[in-house]
């Protein structure tokens, strides 16, 4: 059998309303484009009665074929449709067994048989990315920049058997920027705007309105696919030329050339319009003037005199680097010495010699610490440097650094001549004047130590929730920038210094970090407030306050990770020590959420680094302020460049290719339980990667009648309101027992109407806006969905009628146990509340636990042998007795059930990011 499922074919349910004039659609191909054109489909009511796509690789379905298994649509997994030009005759049976009346094929190509092609009733239709005729083929994104097109665009088209020569149904374009490069063009137009104009095709087609333009000959091209060996380029061209031709190469293969007897190829091409910037001459074969390796990229010249520049440069061996760094990579980076410094270099040779006095001769691979020296040896070889050396200080930690004498005598050196001095950070700040102080913002990626702009250029909008207005455009991370922070990530773990700095210093950096936090706590909370809402005052308590005591709990963990000795059973006579090591794991990613930004950022970034880690962060795309200034914040405390990487954008973007990435050993999340899925899915297929996850939560708190009622009403509000409800592990439903159950909702309406709603700056502010605009509408369609279903809105329920996106704290009562707000999390101001029967503890626990999820929970009553049973009848991973939202930074902190698994805080959230190795010597 050529293809997957079940023979029976399974066909959408009962449920789905046929109208008139739709189609029943066959889709053709694969891709993310091919899943989003589905769904699109399918929402306007056509009928995908099958799709016929590629068989899973490595055990992984592509896109399309997992939307369409999901929702019970047939899918066909064909290797091939024709062999020897004749179409396989069981592929042609399952295909022709669907009924298909129009095949869509989008992105796909001419390998599928014209009997197939032309079987349904309309036809079928293909997206392609070129305004047809120009550019037929399958690179003809690519062609559209090498050839310097002022416009790109797509077509849809009618197939026939010719290559993209088909009618034309409909086109669409748009203009090509300056910088723009493939993805550039494809994630702004071409993607978003191709699936739009697939459906409105298939619309056109059902109802008998389809163009059928032929296409003229005249300007028609074919470029085939670009290969590497074709790529080379040609120098005698001007630089918007060269421009172009880099460019259009820069997804693949890559626009390559000649550079001291190597391939180098070029990536993050842009046209310099301003002028030439210093920089060091490089000499490139075939071009006619030198490039200039400057602090911002690689200078390149065309054959008119005008310059572009090239950001990325990548060697024979697959290693990237920034351009600006040619002349530090690799062999150039060792320095040739002056008859000044070889005098000094003669000087730190014989005080080696006589700190290492059982060395018969110091040779340039002499070790220090092999060769016997002591940590005091190292004050006395820094003091005698000083000493003897015209006053040169070094630090203890060059020596360290530095063990060999040949390395080290590199570094004196470098520190002679001011080589080594770190480059002095750039930011390039969006500065507002708000809450009585001036509030600096960096807004790019941070990678490798620098902040910089996204690789393609793109960036989007922050958005202030209190009144909708744009804060400042930060950086969209593209998949180039995301492997560029994994690359520099690893190399700071596998050959800086971070991977060779001892524990205890690696604690002094953490402590350092924690304090600058807490010096710039006024700044940063206003910051959380500005882009996430948060009331300033909780933000300086909990968002920010939190953050620095994590920082300073597991500053203190660094020197304290152990393994421990393991009495073997052994064989005589001979004799075994065995022992554990708790190693890093390597580059860590980590995923937060958008309701503690800084916070949540710290609690699992804390951890990865006191364990001795690198990470690359993408914070929430909607809150990535706060993480953009923490990286600022870890330059001033001193941590190598490397070891902190942040990247904003999107989860489907930087998210996705992290959780795929093949050199991330870990990857922390917090999250919805349905993208933790999926992250943990992409985990196990790219690398087997260790994941921990904490996501979605239902969280029940239990008030029994033996409470201590004003404490219950005032925390009950807290577990529910707590940051507007934007907690993770919030009270998702209060089970409130039958006799207090009239005077606690009465109590709690009572004191929601004292709440002040209002600006998050205000300190008398009680309650902010909500974070984002489309969780606002999500909270409100929430609401709506609890009255259709009969429980009863107590209060609220409705957004507060002034700018931003501010909602009513809400109250529901008569919940039932069936409906929608029983079950689902509204990650809102939303109380939910259900009466119990007086004494039916058993019954309240089944009911609490009759949830997928199990972040939290709660009970309040006075009785503790109750209190104590009803906490070990929870299934939760956390319980809180007569009071809530009590986390601490040594309290371990996790889900079960749904909620995910993994801990954060804690001793234990540093097994998160260690490896335990076991060791067995026999002696």
């Amino acid at each position: 059998m050529l293809w997957q499922g079940n023979q029976a074919l399974r066909r959408f349910s009962t449920g789905q309303v046929y109208f008139k004039n739709k189609l029943k659609v066959a889709l053709i191909g694969q891709s993310l484009f091919g899943q989003e054109v589905y769904s699109h489909l399918c929402k306007e009511g056509h009928r995908v009665v099958g799709v016929f796509t590629v068989p899973d690789k490595d055990g992984k379905a592509d896109p399309l074929a997992l939307a369409a298994e999901k929702n019970g649509t047939p899918v066909f997994k064909f290797p091939r449709w024709r062999v020897k030009g004749k179409t396989i005759k069981e592929v042609a049976e399952a295909y022709r067994s669907v009924g298909a009346e129009l095949n869509v094929l989008p992105f796909c190509t001419q390998f599928i048989p014209m009997d197939v092609i032309d079987s349904p009733k309309h036809g079928s239709i293909i997206y392609h990315p070129s305004i047809l005729p120009r550019h037929r083929g399958a690179s003809a994104i690519n062609w559209t920049l090498i050839m310097g097109d002022k416009k790109a665009g797509f077509s849809v088209f009618w197939a026939d058997d010719g290559l993209d020569t088909g009618p034309v149904l409909l086109q669409r374009s748009c203009d090509v920027e300056p910088n723009d490069t493939v993805d550039a063009l494809y994630n702004r137009f071409l993607f978003p705007e191709g699936i739009k104009a697939m459906v409105e095709a298939v619309q056109l087609i059902a109802d008998g309105k389809a163009a059928r333009m032929p296409q003229s000959e005249e300007a028609a091209t074919y470029e085939g696919i670009q290969k590497k060996e074709n790529a080379e380029i040609s120098w005698d061209q001007s630089a918007e030329a060269l421009h172009n031709w880099i460019r259009g190469h820069d997804k693949v293969p890559g626009a390559w050339t000649e550079i001291n007897g190597q391939v180098v190829t070029f990536y993050g091409s842009s046209l310099l319009n301003s002028s030439i910037p210093p920089g060091e001459p490089l000499e490139i074969k075939g071009a006619r003037k030198p490039g200039l390796v400057t602090k911002s990229g690689l200078v390149l010249f065309g054959n008119d005199g005008k310059a572009l520049m090239v950001r990325n440069l990548q060697f024979e061996d697959g290693k990237m680097i920034p351009a600006s760094q040619y002349f530090s990579a690799g062999e150039t980076s060792v320095v040739e010495l002056t008859a000044e410094e070889v005098k000094v270099a003669e000087a730190i040779k014989a005080i080696w010699a006589g700190i290492l006095s059982n060395v018969p001769v110091i040779e340039d691979s002499t070790d220090f610490f092999k060769s016997g020296a002591s940590s005091m040896d190292v004050v006395r070889l820094v003091e005698e440097i000083r000493q003897k050396c015209g006053g040169l200080q070094l630090q203890n930690e060059d020596v360290y650094m530095a063990t060999k004498f040949e390395d080290f005598i590199q570094k004196v050196v470098r520190k002679l001549r001011g080589e080594d001095q770190e480059a002095e950070l750039v930011v390039d700040y969006v500065s507002k004047e708000v809450n009585e102080m001036t509030v600096k913002m960096p807004y790019q990626c941070f990678i490798n130590g620098q902040f910089t702009d996204a690789d393609d250029g793109q960036t989007y909008d922050t958005i202030n929730p209190t009144d909708g207005s744009t804060i400042c455009k930060v950086s969209y991370a593209s998949l180039v920038d995301v492997d560029k922070a994994v690359a520099a990530a690893k190399d700071a773990f596998e050959n800086g210094e971070w991977g060779r700095m001892n524990a205890r210093e690696r604690g002094i950096l953490m402590y350092r970090l924690a304090d600058l936090l807490e010096e710039n706590q006024e700044e940063l909370a206003t910051i959380e407030a500005l882009d996430s809402g948060a009331v300033y005052t909780l933000a300086l308590k909990t968002h920010i306050g939190m953050s620095v005591q994590t920082f300073r709990y597991f500053a203190g963990w660094c020197d304290k990770i152990q393994g421990s000795t393991i009495p073997i059973n052994q064989a005589r006579p001979n004799r075994n020590l065995t022992f554990t090591r708790k190693e890093p794991l390597g580059v860590c990613a980590i995923i937060i959420p958008w309701n503690y930004p800084l916070m949540m950022l710290a609690w699992k970034s804390a951890a990865c680094l006191a364990a001795g880690n690198t990470l690359v962060l993408k914070p929430a795309q909607v809150t990535p302020l706060t993480a953009l200034k923490f990286a600022e914040l870890s330059v001033k405390a001193g941590f190598p460049k490397g070891v902190i990487n942040i990247i904003p954008g999107s989860g489907g973007i930087a998210g996705q290719r992290l959780s795929e990435h093949p050199d991330i050993r870990k990857l922390g999340f917090t999250g919805s339980t349905l993208i933790g899925k999926q992250i943990m899915k992409s985990c196990a297929m790219s690398n087997l990667k260790k994941v921990s996850l904490e996501l979605g939560g239902k969280s029940p708190l239990i008030i029994f009648s033996d409470c201590e009622l004003d404490k219950a009403v005032r925390m009950g509000m807290g577990a529910v309101f707590f940051n507007k409800g934007e907690n993770c592990i919030a009270a998702g439903r209060l089970f409130v027992e039958e006799s207090i159950h009239d005077e606690f909702v009465t109590r709690v309406v009572e004191e929601i109407k004292k709440m002040k709603i209002g600006d998050p700056l205000d300190r008398s502010t009680d309650h902010g806006p909500q974070n984002h605009k489309a969780h606002l509408e999500k909270l409100l369609q929430y609401c709506e969905a609890g009255v259709k279903e009969g429980a009863t809105l107590v209060y609220g329920g409705r957004q507060v009628q002034r700018p931003g996106f501010f909602m009513e704290p809400t109250v529901f009562t008569d919940v039932e146990d069936h409906m929608y707000l029983a079950k689902e999390e509204s990650f809102g101001p939303i109380m939910v509340i259900s009466k119990f029967q007086n004494g039916d503890i058993d019954g309240v626990l089944q009911r609490a636990n009759n949830t997928e999820y199990g972040l939290a929970s709660g009970v309040f009553t006075r009785d503790i042998n109750k209190a104590m049973y009803v906490s070990e009848k929870l299934e939760a991973g956390t319980v809180f007795i007569n009071t809530y939202n009590k986390t601490d930074v040594a309290a371990p902190f996790g889900g079960v059930k749904q909620s995910g698994f993994g801990k954060d805080l804690g001793e234990e959230a540093l097994n998160e990011y260690l490896k335990t190795k076991t060791v067995t010597l026999e002696y």
